[in-house]
């Protein structure tokens, strides 16, 4: 599997071989659904609360004594049915919405999200932005050069346009790409399914750099330490058990 390496002019300097275990996955839509809503979950903070009826002020007294108004019997202005009272399963701000993702999964969503990109055309590999110093417009200017490929028109204007995976990030490039409000900047140490499916396009800059370092994360396992087991007892023979002694 081969793809095309660009610079930052959008001219083409070379060829790069993709690893089929990162980039030839197929597409897998309850896994990436599944640890997508996950990862949102996990990054959640709740807010909205309501206000029970031991949290709403009022109510130490009785509105009116139980029997012989004619009215119906109360004990308290907090209850639900009142106006103003407390709310019966409302929103909490104790909920826990974090749910697990087991590390196989979650390497395996990634891999299935870049594959999906790399078949719908929307992965561009830059060789290297070159930045020196912090500056916008040579940002701006790039963008607009990627742009003129086939494909990528898009890139320069449309809104959560790319997200540009850095291999080593620099201040100069961090900097150059934050006041434009399209794009995103990312190590690529820190890529992960729900920034990648994000945006439409995604930019990887020294290409050769970061696959090896998704190819280090995506073949990294953890090994399964085993416990060492108990020798098993000697099973005790007919032939070698004390005959019964009995006394008459």
């Amino acid at each position: 599997m081969e793809t095309i390496i660009y610079n930052a002019a959008g001219k083409k300097t070379g060829m790069l071989t993709l690893p089929e275990n990162i980039f030839g996955e197929p597409w897998n839509a309850a896994l990436i659904h599944q640890v997508v809503t996950s990862m949102t979950d996990n990054a959640r903070t709740p807010f909205a609360h309501a206000k029970g009826r031991g949290e709403v002020r009022g109510g130490g007294k009785k509105p009116w004594r139980q029997k012989g108004t004619g009215r119906a019997r109360h004990g308290s202005i907090r209850s639900p049915i009142w106006k103003g009272g407390g709310v019966t399963h409302g929103p909490l701000k104790e909920k826990v919405y974090a749910r697990a993702i087991p590390k196989k999964m979650r390497l395996k969503a990634l891999t299935i999200a870049l594959s999906k990109k790399l078949q719908d055309g929307e992965i561009i590999f830059v060789d290297t932005f070159g930045f020196e110093t912090p500056k916008t417009a040579t940002a701006a200017k790039t963008l607009k050069a990627l742009a003129a490929i086939k494909g990528f028109e898009k890139i320069s204007y449309r809104k959560n346009a790319a997200l540009i995976a850095l291999s080593d990030p620099t201040s100069a490039t961090l900097k150059s790409f934050q006041n434009i409000g399209s794009v995103e900047t990312k190590a690529v140490r820190d890529l992960n399914p729900v920034s990648i499916l994000k945006y439409r396009y995604l930019v990887i800059e020294n290409p050769e750099a970061a696959v090896a370092i998704i190819a280090s994360r995506v073949g990294r396992k953890s090994e399964k330490i085993e416990k060492p087991r108990k020798a098993p007892k000697p099973s005790v023979s007919a032939s070698t058990t004390k005959p019964l002694v009995t006394s008459h």
